[in-house]
């Protein structure tokens, strides 16, 4: 009886062994806190002044403590780098929950960036949201709305964006896998500095800014560069 009774207490790991195991859970998310705020602060780069770092990087810190209780050092040594992809992963889905781009504010993004590439075509400059609702007949605020949504979307993976702004089920027959070697083929066809910019923005994760010193041509200018690429891409899938 005494026997059993041994069995069946050491069954369930000590208290104190559980309160260390914990303690370097916790220290491990503590140890990488400067990572992942700087992960948040590099995303941020990208988004319009709306968005709230904090809130990406509490977003973060729920997943690092999730991971944290599921690392085992016996199979990765790296804890940054099994948490990394997750965390990010974690940030971005919270921006798709705030990015719901219904069929109505796609014209409306596709009517803008029609006005936009008028607007730069005359004036080498965008517009300003004033000018884009009084073409548009529309209150300036739903403007305002439709761009925070679609500056939002930048941030997505490239794969994502197209699948977003498309208005048919053409590229949902798509697998995922043989949606991006058709992207990848598409880019191979573009002009060098058009598949840099792709490269820069999506797979060096730099902002408009650092593209622009890099390239010396302005931040307007690369961002219609990257609408008129994405517009192109589209195409060629439908």
């Amino acid at each position: 009886m005494t026997q059993k009774k041994e069995t069946k207490m050491l069954k369930k790991p000590p208290k104190a062994y559980e309160q260390m195991i914990k303690k370097e859970q916790d220290d491990l998310v503590v140890a990488y806190m400067p990572a992942l705020r700087a992960m948040a602060f590099k995303l941020k780069e990208k988004l319009p002044s709306s968005i709230d770092v904090n809130d990406l990087i509490s977003t973060g810190v729920e997943e690092m403590i999730k991971l944290s209780r599921r690392y085992d050092k016996e199979q990765n040594d790296n804890f940054w780098g099994f948490a990394r992809k997750r965390v990010n992963g974690s940030m971005l889905d919270y921006l798709r929950s705030l990015d719901v781009m219904s069929r109505n504010n796609r014209k409306i993004i596709k009517s803008i960036d029609n006005l936009i590439d008028e607007y730069y075509q005359e004036y080498e400059s965008e517009p300003d949201d004033e000018y884009l609702a009084k073409k548009l007949d529309l209150d300036i605020e739903k403007v305002r709305e439709v761009r925070t949504a679609h500056a939002i979307s930048y941030t997505l993976p490239l794969d994502e964006q197209i699948e977003l702004y498309n208005e048919d089920n053409t590229l949902e027959k798509i697998e995922k896998d043989e949606l991006l070697e058709k992207i990848n083929e598409i880019l191979e066809d573009l002009k060098e500095r058009d598949q840099l910019i792709i490269q820069l923005y999506y797979y060096e994760e730099l902002n408009l800014k650092e593209i622009s010193e890099i390239l010396q041509i302005s931040e307007s200018r690369i961002s219609q560069i990257h609408k008129k690429l994405l517009k192109k891409i589209r195409e060629r899938l439908s």
